[in-house]
């Protein structure tokens, strides 16, 4: 097809739609989020999707603010049909979402209008959702709030990530965007208002979100958040006075104790919650890499 594509994405979960795009349509441009300092030398990284658009002889751009001028000139420039966008990581302005004739796009991670905002997959497994997905929308002004075209859904499971689910809906979200967008350029696909009612926000997470709290929290709650908050920003508890201990997987033990008391149990490292305990069964402490927890357990005596 000769419509004209400009995509706007960052992370992982973009590339399976830039990559589908590209075998579909022309792409005439790429904008994403600016290098970001990373990792322990603090050295610049790129966003997967710039160097996915770079082995692809995409043009890129990475604007501070989208909303800047030289951004704004450049999105002129490409002139584009539709506007795609996944995980891109800015909000649209309205003079944005007025440049691509037949309008913005988004592949959003979740099934609106539950879990609008930046965070669906993390809210959607802490909150124990059965169900979470993809919807196809038609972006406008509010976060989130736009028509949509289409929704595909897919089974929690109990031992699903937001690193594995993100995956997962990275591909589901791909095939329905190729499958929706030319129905939508056609016009023969309108899309459906949201509905008002049962909207829910999942806001940008932090380093905070991560910790677990063993005095307010069941252990049903923790072992969410540790798979919640995997792969970021991390579960993590405080070991002592001065450090942290990450905890990447973990199990729910039934008996109860005194919240937030340490204790080993089947040779493996436990923490009574407020109902219930937890099992730590990957954990990291600073400065050290993931180990299982009978192993912290051999090098920890005073647990």
């Amino acid at each position: 097809m000769n419509y004209k594509i400009v995509f706007m994405g960052s992370p992982d979960f973009a590339l399976p739609s830039l990559r589908a795009l590209v075998n579909s349509y022309q792409v005439v441009g790429v904008v994403t989020q600016p290098d970001r300092a990373s990792g322990r030398g603090k050295e610049l990284k790129a966003p997967p999707v710039k160097s996915l658009a770079f082995e692809l002889n995409i043009p890129v751009t990475q604007p501070e603010k989208l909303r800047a001028p030289e951004a704004m000139e450049q999105l002129q420039k490409w002139n584009p049909d539709v506007i795609v966008v996944a995980a891109y990581g800015q909000i649209l302005k309205q003079d944005v979402l007025n440049v691509p004739r037949f309008g913005c796009i988004n592949v959003h991670a979740s099934l609106l209008p539950r879990w609008r905002g930046a965070a669906p997959v993390n809210a959607a497994i802490l909150a124990g959702d059965e169900d979470t997905g993809v919807t196809i929308m038609k972006m406008e002004a509010g976060l989130d709030t736009g028509p949509m075209y289409a929704k595909k859904s897919m089974r929690l499971m109990p031992n699903d990530t937001t690193g594995s689910v993100l995956q997962t809906l990275s591909t589901l979200g791909a095939d329905l965007l190729i499958k929706t967008l030319p129905e939508i350029i056609s016009g023969h696909l309108s899309p459906a208002p949201q509905p008002g009612e049962n909207a829910t926000y999942a806001p940008m997470l932090k380093k905070e979100d991560g910790r677990l709290d063993f005095f307010s929290q069941t252990a049903d709650e923790l072992e969410r958040r540790v798979r919640a908050m995997n792969p970021w920003p991390g579960a993590w508890m405080e070991l002592n006075d001065s450090s942290l201990l990450k905890v990447h997987r973990a199990r729910v033990g039934q008996k109860n104790g005194q919240a937030g008391q340490r204790f080993i149990e089947q040779n493996q490292p436990a923490v009574y919650a407020r109902s219930g305990f937890l099992f730590l069964d990957e954990v990291q402490p600073a400065g050290k890499k993931p180990m299982d927890g009978k192993s912290f357990l051999a090098g920890s005596r005073d647990w």
